[in-house]
């Protein structure tokens, strides 16, 4: 894996952070640590997690899980140094409502630390806008969170490139931390105009562009599209991906694909690995997807086949 730096700072990663969603809800204990041992032994050294990760997955589960497990495990490897960790607040989960409001990004920094069993996140997200919270508000919490060691430097997720490039130009012009990394829905087929994803927001061609002239690092999530590049019958495409151009971005994959001896799904991945500034989460229910999406973000390329993956359906 190629390593770089996190937008403008020192902090360098790998560029497939891992995807902890699942770590302790879909994968038990036993199988969260071993797909994390696969992942730093494979050279892996940037986390992904999240507080409201996954509440959602059955009513035994309230939020935090992810960052329960992933804390026991760095007790137990004793690995927390070499490790790059981020994890998010924003959305609501258990007694806790959607928002970025001070009080509510210091109380949820300091859960998900005592979860982590760490002092510090090396990244921590705003995991969804807050329209009702000033933009000032929310960015002096976050420096105050930098200023007490707690935090290292701070993401955005599922922003706008307005609200994303007014909040940076804010932090730029009153000395507070900007935004240093966005992570965005995006994959390689592009979604339909009028595609909703609810709260999240798909990566667009302009925040690539401002993200790529302002130096800010794209987190790429939900880029195999729950297995839908295998092409089975019980995996179809979702609709807000189903556009005029799909059967030939589909097929450039599958032509790539062969090509290289790899799948449609890792062609994606590789797709994106292989872009400036792109750091697409990898994850896996089984060390064999985890494997395989390792694989993928290392496999090369040629500039002919980015090209043709670039340009088909257009």
């Amino acid at each position: 894996m190629k390593t770089e730096k996190l937008g403008t700072t020192d902090i360098s990663v790998v560029n497939a952070p891992l995807g902890a969603m699942y770590l302790g809800t879909k994968q038990n204990r036993d199988d969260s640590f071993a797909l994390l041992d696969l992942y730093v032994g494979r050279g892996g050294n940037f986390i992904d997690t999240a507080n409201i990760y996954a509440h959602w997955v059955g009513p035994q589960w309230r939020g935090g899980e992810s960052e329960t497990v992933l804390g026991e495990w760095l007790k137990a490897r004793r690995n927390r140094d070499g490790l790059v960790i981020a994890s998010k607040l924003g959305f609501p989960y258990a007694d806790t409502t959607t928002g970025l409001s001070a009080r509510q990004i210091k109380d949820e920094c300091d859960k998900s630390l005592r979860r982590l069993g760490i002092d510090t996140i090396d990244l921590y997200f705003a995991h969804v806008d807050d329209l009702k919270t000033p933009q000032e508000e929310t960015l002096r919490a976050f420096a105050d969170l930098i200023e007490a060691g707690k935090v290292r430097i701070i993401g955005a997720s599922n922003f706008t490139t307005h609200r994303l490039a007014t909040a940076n130009a804010f932090a730029a012009a009153n000395g507070l931390p900007r935004y240093e990394v966005l992570q965005q829905r995006h994959t390689y087929l592009r979604p339909r105009r009028d595609g909703s994803f609810g709260a999240q927001l798909a990566l667009t061609a302009d925040m690539a562009e401002y993200c790529r002239a302002a130096d800010v690092s794209i987190m790429a999530y939900s880029s195999g599209l729950g297995g839908s590049y295998s092409g089975k019958p019980d995996r179809p495409v979702p609709e807000q991906y189903l556009g005029a151009d799909t059967d030939k971005r589909l097929a450039a994959l599958r032509e790539v694909a062969a090509e290289v001896g790899a799948t449609p799904h890792q062609i994606v991945f590789a797709w994106l690995a292989n872009q400036p500034r792109m750091l697409p989460l990898v994850a896996g229910t089984s060390i064999a997807q985890l494997t395989a999406n390792l694989d993928a973000v290392e496999l090369m390329l040629t500039p002919a086949q980015m090209a043709r993956l670039d340009q088909a359906g257009e």
